[in-house]
Protein backbone atom coordinates (compact mmCIF):
# COMPACT_ATOMS: atom_id res chain seq x y z
CA UNK A 1 0.00 0.00 0.00
CA UNK A 2 1.91 3.39 -1.25
CA UNK A 3 0.99 6.96 -2.34
CA UNK A 4 -1.72 9.74 -1.02
CA UNK A 5 -4.77 9.38 0.90
CA UNK A 6 -8.12 11.19 -0.24
CA UNK A 7 -8.89 14.16 1.44
CA UNK A 8 -5.67 14.81 2.92
CA UNK A 9 -2.34 15.82 1.73
CA UNK A 10 -0.79 12.81 3.54
CA UNK A 11 0.77 9.84 1.98
CA UNK A 12 1.18 6.44 3.51
CA UNK A 13 4.84 6.10 3.99
CA UNK A 14 5.16 8.80 5.87
CA UNK A 15 2.54 7.31 8.43
CA UNK A 16 4.10 4.03 8.61
CA UNK A 17 7.72 5.71 9.06
CA UNK A 18 6.10 8.27 11.62
CA UNK A 19 4.26 5.48 13.06
CA UNK A 20 6.86 2.60 13.62
CA UNK A 21 9.87 4.88 14.58
CA UNK A 22 8.35 7.37 17.02
CA UNK A 23 4.61 7.01 18.23
CA UNK A 24 4.22 3.14 18.42
CA UNK A 25 6.99 2.40 20.81
CA UNK A 26 6.10 5.13 23.01
CA UNK A 27 1.98 4.11 23.33
CA UNK A 28 2.60 0.71 23.74
CA UNK A 29 4.44 0.93 27.16
CA UNK A 30 1.71 3.39 27.67
CA UNK A 31 -0.92 0.89 27.43
CA UNK A 32 1.00 -1.55 29.98
CA UNK A 33 0.50 0.90 32.64
CA UNK A 34 -2.10 0.79 35.46
CA UNK A 35 -4.33 4.14 34.61
CA UNK A 36 -4.50 2.79 30.59
CA UNK A 37 -5.18 -1.07 31.09
CA UNK A 38 -7.87 -1.10 32.80
CA UNK A 39 -11.24 -0.36 31.26
CA UNK A 40 -14.56 -0.24 32.59
CA UNK A 41 -17.36 -1.42 30.90
CA UNK A 42 -20.74 -2.77 30.91
CA UNK A 43 -20.83 -6.27 29.20
CA UNK A 44 -24.48 -6.70 30.36
CA UNK A 45 -26.49 -3.80 28.89
CA UNK A 46 -28.78 -5.45 26.54
CA UNK A 47 -29.13 -4.90 22.59
CA UNK A 48 -31.95 -1.51 22.49
CA UNK A 49 -32.55 -2.36 18.59
CA UNK A 50 -33.45 -6.55 18.17
CA UNK A 51 -33.31 -9.86 20.30
CA UNK A 52 -30.07 -10.82 21.43
CA UNK A 53 -30.19 -14.18 18.82
CA UNK A 54 -26.39 -14.31 18.43
CA UNK A 55 -25.17 -17.13 16.33
CA UNK A 56 -22.50 -17.99 19.79
CA UNK A 57 -23.50 -15.08 22.17
CA UNK A 58 -22.24 -16.23 25.91
CA UNK A 59 -26.02 -17.00 26.86
CA UNK A 60 -26.42 -19.28 24.43
CA UNK A 61 -23.41 -21.20 24.79
CA UNK A 62 -23.22 -21.56 28.49
CA UNK A 63 -26.41 -23.64 28.39
CA UNK A 64 -26.25 -27.48 27.79
CA UNK A 65 -29.78 -27.57 26.02
CA UNK A 66 -29.29 -28.80 22.88
CA UNK A 67 -30.00 -26.39 20.25
CA UNK A 68 -32.94 -28.09 18.98
CA UNK A 69 -34.64 -28.30 22.05
CA UNK A 70 -33.98 -24.14 23.10
CA UNK A 71 -35.28 -23.59 19.11
CA UNK A 72 -38.71 -25.45 19.78
CA UNK A 73 -40.54 -28.39 18.27
CA UNK A 74 -40.70 -26.77 15.13
CA UNK A 75 -37.00 -26.75 14.28
CA UNK A 76 -36.13 -30.22 16.57
CA UNK A 77 -35.50 -32.49 13.51
CA UNK A 78 -34.09 -30.01 11.66
CA UNK A 79 -30.87 -30.44 9.97
CA UNK A 80 -29.40 -26.99 11.24
CA UNK A 81 -30.78 -27.95 14.64
CA UNK A 82 -28.94 -30.87 14.57
CA UNK A 83 -25.49 -29.89 13.24
CA UNK A 84 -22.40 -31.35 14.96
CA UNK A 85 -19.97 -28.60 13.79
CA UNK A 86 -22.09 -25.35 14.35
CA UNK A 87 -22.06 -26.67 18.03
CA UNK A 88 -18.48 -27.47 17.55
CA UNK A 89 -17.84 -23.30 16.67
CA UNK A 90 -20.05 -22.49 19.07
CA UNK A 91 -18.43 -24.07 22.30
CA UNK A 92 -15.08 -22.78 20.37
CA UNK A 93 -16.23 -19.05 20.11
CA UNK A 94 -17.59 -19.19 23.54
CA UNK A 95 -14.38 -20.19 25.06
CA UNK A 96 -12.20 -17.80 22.72
CA UNK A 97 -14.78 -14.56 23.38
CA UNK A 98 -14.84 -14.99 27.32
CA UNK A 99 -13.49 -12.23 28.83
CA UNK A 100 -10.87 -12.73 31.76
CA UNK A 101 -12.32 -10.55 34.71
CA UNK A 102 -9.34 -11.89 37.31
CA UNK A 103 -8.43 -9.58 39.25
CA UNK A 104 -6.30 -9.28 41.96
CA UNK A 105 -7.72 -8.06 45.49
CA UNK A 106 -5.08 -4.95 45.77
CA UNK A 107 -6.38 -3.73 42.40
CA UNK A 108 -9.84 -4.21 43.52
CA UNK A 109 -9.04 -2.05 46.50
CA UNK A 110 -7.48 0.42 44.25
CA UNK A 111 -10.50 1.15 41.79
CA UNK A 112 -12.20 2.35 45.25
CA UNK A 113 -9.60 5.03 45.66
CA UNK A 114 -10.06 5.91 41.69
CA UNK A 115 -13.52 6.29 41.74
CA UNK A 116 -13.72 8.26 44.51
CA UNK A 117 -11.29 10.93 43.37
CA UNK A 118 -12.49 10.93 40.07
CA UNK A 119 -15.62 11.65 41.98
CA UNK A 120 -14.38 14.60 43.14
CA UNK A 121 -13.20 16.32 39.43
CA UNK A 122 -15.53 18.81 37.72
CA UNK A 123 -16.65 16.27 34.74
CA UNK A 124 -18.03 17.44 31.30
CA UNK A 125 -20.84 14.60 31.46
CA UNK A 126 -21.29 11.36 33.09
CA UNK A 127 -21.43 8.24 31.55
CA UNK A 128 -24.23 5.86 32.56
CA UNK A 129 -21.81 2.97 32.07
CA UNK A 130 -19.48 3.93 35.37
CA UNK A 131 -22.28 3.87 37.79
CA UNK A 132 -24.14 0.86 36.58
CA UNK A 133 -24.01 -1.96 39.56
CA UNK A 134 -23.22 -4.52 36.22
CA UNK A 135 -19.96 -2.42 34.91
CA UNK A 136 -17.10 -3.73 35.85
CA UNK A 137 -13.14 -3.20 35.52
CA UNK A 138 -11.19 -5.44 32.76
CA UNK A 139 -7.67 -5.92 32.53
CA UNK A 140 -7.22 -5.26 28.68
CA UNK A 141 -3.57 -7.14 28.78
CA UNK A 142 -4.93 -10.32 29.88
CA UNK A 143 -7.73 -9.75 27.24
CA UNK A 144 -6.36 -8.94 24.13
CA UNK A 145 -7.99 -7.77 20.82
CA UNK A 146 -7.65 -11.16 18.55
CA UNK A 147 -9.48 -14.12 16.66
CA UNK A 148 -12.71 -15.47 18.93
CA UNK A 149 -14.07 -17.81 16.24
CA UNK A 150 -17.43 -14.89 16.58
CA UNK A 151 -19.24 -15.13 12.68
CA UNK A 152 -22.16 -15.75 10.97
CA UNK A 153 -25.62 -13.82 10.66
CA UNK A 154 -24.84 -12.20 13.89
CA UNK A 155 -21.71 -10.34 12.86
CA UNK A 156 -23.26 -9.85 9.52
CA UNK A 157 -26.54 -7.92 10.93
CA UNK A 158 -24.50 -5.87 13.20
CA UNK A 159 -21.92 -5.11 10.71
CA UNK A 160 -25.35 -4.65 8.26
CA UNK A 161 -27.10 -1.86 10.23
CA UNK A 162 -23.34 0.00 11.05
CA UNK A 163 -23.26 0.01 7.19
CA UNK A 164 -27.16 0.14 6.01
CA UNK A 165 -28.88 2.20 8.69
CA UNK A 166 -26.52 4.28 10.44
CA UNK A 167 -24.02 5.29 7.96
CA UNK A 168 -23.61 8.05 5.17
CA UNK A 169 -22.96 5.68 2.28
CA UNK A 170 -21.44 6.49 -1.16
CA UNK A 171 -23.37 5.89 -3.93
CA UNK A 172 -23.36 2.73 -5.58
CA UNK A 173 -22.87 0.44 -2.77
CA UNK A 174 -24.06 -3.03 -2.60
CA UNK A 175 -25.11 -4.45 0.56
CA UNK A 176 -22.94 -7.06 2.28
CA UNK A 177 -24.52 -10.60 1.54
CA UNK A 178 -26.62 -12.34 4.33
CA UNK A 179 -25.24 -15.63 5.42
CA UNK A 180 -28.84 -16.67 6.20
CA UNK A 181 -29.87 -16.13 2.08
CA UNK A 182 -29.42 -18.43 -1.23
CA UNK A 183 -26.10 -17.84 -2.27
CA UNK A 184 -26.87 -15.72 -5.31
CA UNK A 185 -23.23 -16.30 -6.59
CA UNK A 186 -20.39 -13.61 -6.13
CA UNK A 187 -18.94 -12.84 -2.71
CA UNK A 188 -18.39 -9.61 -0.73
CA UNK A 189 -16.72 -10.16 2.28
CA UNK A 190 -18.66 -10.18 5.66
CA UNK A 191 -19.83 -6.37 6.33
CA UNK A 192 -17.77 -4.63 3.40
CA UNK A 193 -19.29 -2.80 0.35
CA UNK A 194 -17.18 -4.28 -2.92
CA UNK A 195 -18.41 -1.32 -5.31
CA UNK A 196 -18.82 2.51 -4.59
CA UNK A 197 -18.86 6.28 -6.40
CA UNK A 198 -18.33 9.05 -4.03
CA UNK A 199 -19.90 11.32 -6.72
CA UNK A 200 -22.61 13.42 -4.55
CA UNK A 201 -21.16 12.66 -1.29
CA UNK A 202 -20.02 15.79 0.79
CA UNK A 203 -16.63 15.78 2.55
CA UNK A 204 -18.02 15.10 6.18
CA UNK A 205 -20.28 11.89 4.78
CA UNK A 206 -16.74 10.99 3.09
CA UNK A 207 -15.16 11.33 6.06
CA UNK A 208 -17.68 9.41 8.83
CA UNK A 209 -17.68 6.43 6.55
CA UNK A 210 -14.17 6.19 6.17
CA UNK A 211 -14.23 6.04 9.71
CA UNK A 212 -16.31 3.16 10.31
CA UNK A 213 -14.66 1.38 6.78
CA UNK A 214 -11.26 2.22 9.18
CA UNK A 215 -13.02 0.64 12.31
CA UNK A 216 -13.85 -1.66 10.58
CA UNK A 217 -10.41 -3.21 8.90
CA UNK A 218 -8.85 -2.17 12.05
CA UNK A 219 -11.01 -5.09 13.79
CA UNK A 220 -10.48 -7.67 10.93
CA UNK A 221 -6.77 -6.90 10.74
CA UNK A 222 -6.29 -7.78 14.58
CA UNK A 223 -8.22 -11.32 14.07
CA UNK A 224 -5.77 -11.61 11.07
CA UNK A 225 -2.40 -11.10 13.13
CA UNK A 226 -3.60 -12.65 16.41
CA UNK A 227 -5.25 -15.79 15.45
CA UNK A 228 -5.57 -19.27 17.03
CA UNK A 229 -3.76 -21.21 14.34
CA UNK A 230 -3.88 -24.56 15.57
CA UNK A 231 -4.79 -26.14 19.84
CA UNK A 232 -3.41 -29.20 21.11
CA UNK A 233 -3.88 -30.66 24.59
CA UNK A 234 -5.24 -27.30 25.64
CA UNK A 235 -2.18 -25.45 24.10
CA UNK A 236 -3.08 -22.75 21.54
CA UNK A 237 -0.86 -21.31 19.28
CA UNK A 238 -1.80 -17.67 17.69
CA UNK A 239 0.15 -16.03 15.16
CA UNK A 240 -0.85 -14.51 11.73
CA UNK A 241 -3.19 -16.21 9.34
CA UNK A 242 -2.18 -14.62 5.88
CA UNK A 243 -4.77 -17.13 4.06
CA UNK A 244 -7.19 -14.98 6.40
CA UNK A 245 -5.52 -11.46 5.36
CA UNK A 246 -5.64 -12.13 1.61
CA UNK A 247 -9.30 -12.95 1.84
CA UNK A 248 -9.82 -9.60 3.58
CA UNK A 249 -7.64 -7.66 2.29
CA UNK A 250 -6.20 -8.95 -1.29
CA UNK A 251 -7.11 -6.92 -4.45
CA UNK A 252 -7.57 -10.14 -6.12
CA UNK A 253 -9.96 -11.25 -3.60
CA UNK A 254 -11.98 -8.52 -2.53
CA UNK A 255 -12.43 -6.82 -6.55
CA UNK A 256 -9.96 -4.14 -5.61
CA UNK A 257 -11.50 -3.11 -2.72
CA UNK A 258 -9.12 -4.65 0.01
CA UNK A 259 -6.66 -1.53 -0.33
CA UNK A 260 -9.33 1.50 -0.15
CA UNK A 261 -10.05 -0.60 3.47
CA UNK A 262 -6.61 -0.22 4.24
CA UNK A 263 -6.29 3.43 3.17
CA UNK A 264 -9.63 3.85 5.57
CA UNK A 265 -7.47 2.64 8.32
CA UNK A 266 -5.06 4.85 7.72
CA UNK A 267 -7.63 7.45 7.56
CA UNK A 268 -8.23 6.30 11.21
CA UNK A 269 -5.38 6.44 12.36
CA UNK A 270 -4.82 10.61 11.01
CA UNK A 271 -7.63 11.42 12.69
CA UNK A 272 -7.28 10.45 15.94
CA UNK A 273 -3.43 11.18 15.86
CA UNK A 274 -4.98 15.10 15.10
CA UNK A 275 -7.48 14.56 18.36
CA UNK A 276 -4.49 13.37 20.28
CA UNK A 277 -2.24 16.77 19.25
CA UNK A 278 -5.13 18.93 19.83
CA UNK A 279 -5.61 17.53 23.48
CA UNK A 280 -1.88 18.38 24.34
CA UNK A 281 -3.43 21.14 26.44
CA UNK A 282 -6.08 19.79 28.54
CA UNK A 283 -3.60 17.83 29.78
CA UNK A 284 -0.34 19.85 30.25
CA UNK A 285 -2.06 21.71 32.81
CA UNK A 286 -0.80 21.14 36.69
CA UNK A 287 -4.13 20.73 37.91
CA UNK A 288 -4.79 17.02 35.57
CA UNK A 289 -2.93 13.89 36.58
CA UNK A 290 -3.34 10.63 35.82
CA UNK A 291 -4.35 9.17 38.95
CA UNK A 292 -4.04 5.19 40.50
CA UNK A 293 -2.35 6.51 43.83
CA UNK A 294 0.95 5.70 43.17
CA UNK A 295 2.21 9.03 42.86
CA UNK A 296 5.71 7.78 40.74
CA UNK A 297 4.28 5.99 38.07
CA UNK A 298 1.36 8.57 37.98
CA UNK A 299 4.01 11.07 37.06
CA UNK A 300 5.72 8.75 35.05
CA UNK A 301 2.51 8.08 33.28
CA UNK A 302 1.86 11.64 32.51
CA UNK A 303 5.58 12.67 31.63
CA UNK A 304 5.24 9.52 28.54
CA UNK A 305 1.99 11.15 27.27
CA UNK A 306 3.19 14.52 26.80
CA UNK A 307 5.69 13.01 25.38
CA UNK A 308 3.68 11.41 22.76
CA UNK A 309 1.82 14.91 22.60
CA UNK A 310 5.00 16.30 21.55
CA UNK A 311 5.92 13.60 18.55
CA UNK A 312 2.23 14.21 17.79
CA UNK A 313 2.77 17.86 17.39
CA UNK A 314 5.88 17.25 15.29
CA UNK A 315 3.94 15.46 12.56
CA UNK A 316 3.41 17.84 9.58
CA UNK A 317 0.71 16.25 7.70
CA UNK A 318 -2.02 16.54 10.32
CA UNK A 319 -6.13 16.29 8.50
CA UNK A 320 -7.72 19.86 8.64
CA UNK A 321 -10.97 19.00 10.78
CA UNK A 322 -11.56 22.91 9.68
CA UNK A 323 -12.47 21.62 6.34
CA UNK A 324 -15.56 20.46 7.77
CA UNK A 325 -18.91 21.58 9.05
CA UNK A 326 -17.58 24.86 7.09
CA UNK A 327 -20.60 25.51 4.79
CA UNK A 328 -23.56 27.61 5.87
CA UNK A 329 -24.01 27.97 9.92
CA UNK A 330 -27.54 26.69 9.60
CA UNK A 331 -26.62 23.65 7.46
CA UNK A 332 -23.25 23.42 8.95
CA UNK A 333 -24.88 22.49 12.37
CA UNK A 334 -27.60 20.53 11.37
CA UNK A 335 -25.25 18.31 9.10
CA UNK A 336 -22.70 18.38 12.45
CA UNK A 337 -25.92 16.89 14.88
CA UNK A 338 -26.85 14.89 12.16
CA UNK A 339 -23.10 13.09 12.18
CA UNK A 340 -23.19 13.40 16.01
CA UNK A 341 -26.31 10.87 16.13
CA UNK A 342 -25.58 8.55 13.60
CA UNK A 343 -22.00 8.06 15.39
CA UNK A 344 -23.95 7.60 18.91
CA UNK A 345 -25.70 5.04 17.55
CA UNK A 346 -23.23 3.07 16.48
CA UNK A 347 -21.90 3.12 19.87
CA UNK A 348 -25.04 1.61 20.70
CA UNK A 349 -25.05 -1.06 18.50
CA UNK A 350 -22.01 -2.90 20.06
CA UNK A 351 -24.16 -3.90 22.54
CA UNK A 352 -25.56 -6.10 19.84
CA UNK A 353 -22.31 -7.89 19.51
CA UNK A 354 -22.79 -11.21 20.96
CA UNK A 355 -19.38 -12.04 21.69
CA UNK A 356 -18.10 -10.38 25.01
CA UNK A 357 -14.23 -9.76 24.06
CA UNK A 358 -15.33 -8.57 21.01
CA UNK A 359 -18.19 -6.54 22.46
CA UNK A 360 -15.49 -4.91 24.68
CA UNK A 361 -12.97 -4.22 22.20
CA UNK A 362 -16.21 -2.41 20.45
CA UNK A 363 -17.24 -0.55 22.73
CA UNK A 364 -13.84 0.71 23.48
CA UNK A 365 -12.74 1.71 20.16
CA UNK A 366 -16.11 3.36 19.70
CA UNK A 367 -15.64 5.30 22.68
CA UNK A 368 -11.76 6.03 21.53
CA UNK A 369 -13.39 7.53 18.73
CA UNK A 370 -16.36 9.32 19.43
CA UNK A 371 -13.55 11.19 22.12
CA UNK A 372 -11.63 12.28 19.27
CA UNK A 373 -14.20 13.48 17.61
CA UNK A 374 -15.69 14.98 21.01
CA UNK A 375 -11.79 16.66 20.99
CA UNK A 376 -11.65 18.08 17.39
CA UNK A 377 -15.52 19.54 17.40
CA UNK A 378 -14.07 21.32 21.10
CA UNK A 379 -11.19 23.46 20.06
CA UNK A 380 -12.29 26.86 21.18
CA UNK A 381 -12.80 24.85 24.55
CA UNK A 382 -9.92 23.66 25.00
CA UNK A 383 -8.14 26.81 24.18
CA UNK A 384 -9.45 28.40 27.03
CA UNK A 385 -8.77 26.01 29.55
CA UNK A 386 -7.84 27.47 33.21
CA UNK A 387 -4.55 26.85 34.16
CA UNK A 388 -4.95 25.70 37.63
CA UNK A 389 -8.97 24.69 37.99
CA UNK A 390 -11.12 22.14 36.31
CA UNK A 391 -13.27 23.52 33.83
CA UNK A 392 -16.99 23.11 33.33
CA UNK A 393 -16.12 23.91 29.54
CA UNK A 394 -14.02 20.86 28.35
CA UNK A 395 -13.83 17.54 30.30
CA UNK A 396 -12.77 14.32 29.86
CA UNK A 397 -13.35 11.49 32.19
CA UNK A 398 -11.01 8.53 32.93
CA UNK A 399 -12.74 6.01 30.62
CA UNK A 400 -12.61 8.49 27.53
CA UNK A 401 -8.65 9.04 28.16
CA UNK A 402 -8.72 5.39 28.39
CA UNK A 403 -10.25 4.48 25.17
CA UNK A 404 -9.11 7.42 23.63
CA UNK A 405 -5.21 6.10 23.33
CA UNK A 406 -5.89 2.19 23.84
CA UNK A 407 -8.05 3.04 20.38
CA UNK A 408 -5.19 4.40 18.74
CA UNK A 409 -2.85 1.94 20.64
CA UNK A 410 -5.05 -0.65 18.08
Amino acid sequence: LTGVLDDCLCDIESIDDFNTFKIFPKIQKLQERDYFRYYKVNLKRPCPFWADDGHCSIKDCHSKIPVGIKAGSSNKYSKAANNSKELEDCEQANKLGAVNSTLSNQSKEAFIDWARYDDSQDHFCELDDERSPDAQYVDLLLNPERYTGYKGPSAWRVWNSIYEENCFKPRSVYRPLNPLAPSRGGSCLLGFVCLFSWTGLCLEKRVFYKLISGLHASINLHLCANYLLEETWGKPRWGPNVKEFTRRFDPAETKGEGPRRLKNLYFLYLIELRALSKVAPYFERAVVDLYTGNGHEDAESKALLLDIFRDTKSFHMHFDEKSMFAGDKKGAKSLKEEFRLHFKNISRIMDCVGCDKCRLWGKLQTQGLGTALKILFSEKEIQSLPENSPSKGFQLTRQEIVALVNAFGR
